[in-house]
């Protein structure tokens, strides 16, 4: 998880919100109490996002 925050700036909560609103990847259940994301996944999504213009 720390690794995916500091890669989208996001935080847990919000990742975890738009995971339930199927706006980011699923993560990839490790164990019974331990998830990762596929970087691959992360990357396509980041990619996939508008990008701010000021």
């Amino acid at each position: 998880m720390h690794t995916v925050v500091r890669i989208t700036g996001l935080g847990r909560s919000t990742i975890y919100r738009l995971i339930a609103t199927q706006r980011f990847p699923n993560p990839v259940r490790l164990g019974p109490r331990a998830v990762a994301w596929r970087r691959t996944e992360i990357d396509q999504w980041s990619e996939a996002r508008p990008i701010a213009t000021h």
